[in-house]
């Protein structure tokens, strides 16, 4: 499997992810996603914030177009608009990705923040989205355990690798 294929196929399967979960969430209360658990974020729809903006913050890296800004991510807090700029982003990244040549994905970005300097692949960006996304998301299921959310998705790789192509 080429490279290409291999995160072309990553993005779609955290695109998915991604509609599950908030077509999930979105039946939810919004006390239930604003009830406070012990966790790396204190409720259900901070941490979805937060897997928001880490995906604005390395989309601007991925993208190259240094667009992200922190004071308009964190400014977008109501569910709405959470739910609705998660899956934006996420099929941004499938878009963009859909686009890209193997050499594309291979091509050197640096990185010089305030917290870290790194020259990684394009697609090492990208999977770093991915699994921190996946991160979180197994957290929120745990924290949805602990306000009495039982029901969250099979969101499996192999369920969707298996079933993605029926309709």
């Amino acid at each position: 499997m080429s490279l290409k294929t291999l995160i072309t196929k990553s993005v779609q399967y955290n695109n998915w992810v991604v509609i599950k979960y908030i077509d999930w969430l979105s039946t939810k209360s919004d006390e239930q996603l604003n009830q406070e658990v012990i966790s790396s974020f204190p409720t259900i729809l901070k941490t979805l914030h937060h897997i928001w903006q880490t995906q604005e913050y390395w989309w601007s890296y991925i993208a190259e177009n240094n667009e992200f800004d922190f004071a308009q991510t964190a400014a977008a807090t109501g569910k709405e608009e959470v739910f609705n700029a998660i899956k934006n982003n996420s099929q941004k990244l499938v878009d963009y990705v859909e686009n890209l040549s193997e050499e594309d994905l291979e091509k050197k970005v640096k990185i010089e923040s305030p917290w870290f300097q790194c020259d990684f692949s394009k697609y090492e960006y990208i999977q770093h989205v991915i699994m921190h996304g996946i991160y979180h998301r197994g957290q929120i299921v745990t924290m949805g355990r602990n306000v009495g959310i039982t029901d969250a998705p099979m969101t499996d790789f192999n369920f969707w690798n298996i079933y993605k192509d029926q309709k």
